[in-house]
């Protein structure tokens, strides 16, 4: 009967480069400051029309008329106000944990817009605002970290 032994060799060649985990402590930065900054654009199509979005009036338009969310001026302003504002306290990593709560509550919403359309974000499903969801709620139960302005009032 023959035996198996394991290729320790092989194994540390397939976890990658032992250099790669010095930049290990730079993921969360990475991904808390891209969340944040990706909201942005979002939001500034809301607020001011600009990467090719409708602005305030036809956002809220579209959310009274389309979506039912009435006031519609209100929550077209409450949506563009989390996504630029919220974008840019997540990004500087600023009442991180407060701000990134607001956030995913105001996805988990998208999530039920985009919920009758199935689960493919390519069909206009649900699947991309519940990946923004969970990844604001990571970034709420995680924090700021070290790199973040939190961190630094903290000090």
């Amino acid at each position: 009967m023959a035996t198996t032994t394991s290729n320790p060799s092989l194994f540390r060649a397939l976890q990658g480069p032992a250099a790669l985990d010095s930049l290990a402590p730079l993921a969360w930065p990475l991904v808390r400051i891209t969340a944040g900054l990706l909201l942005i654009p979002h939001g500034a199509q809301k607020l001011f029309g600009w990467f090719g979005g409708h602005g305030l009036t036809g956002t809220a338009e579209y959310f009274g008329g389309t979506l039912g969310f009435e006031p519609g001026l209100l929550f077209a302003l409450a949506a563009g106000i989390i996504e630029v504002f919220g974008g840019l306290l997540l990004a500087l990593g600023l009442l991180t944990r407060p701000v990134a709560l607001v956030v995913a509550a105001f996805l988990a919403v998208t999530i039920t817009v985009h919920w009758s359309s199935g689960f493919f974000w390519t069909e206009g499903g649900f699947e991309f605002p519940l990946m923004w969801t969970l990844v604001a709620l990571a970034i709420f139960f995680r924090g700021g970290g070290r790199w973040s302005l939190d961190a630094a009032l903290r000090r």
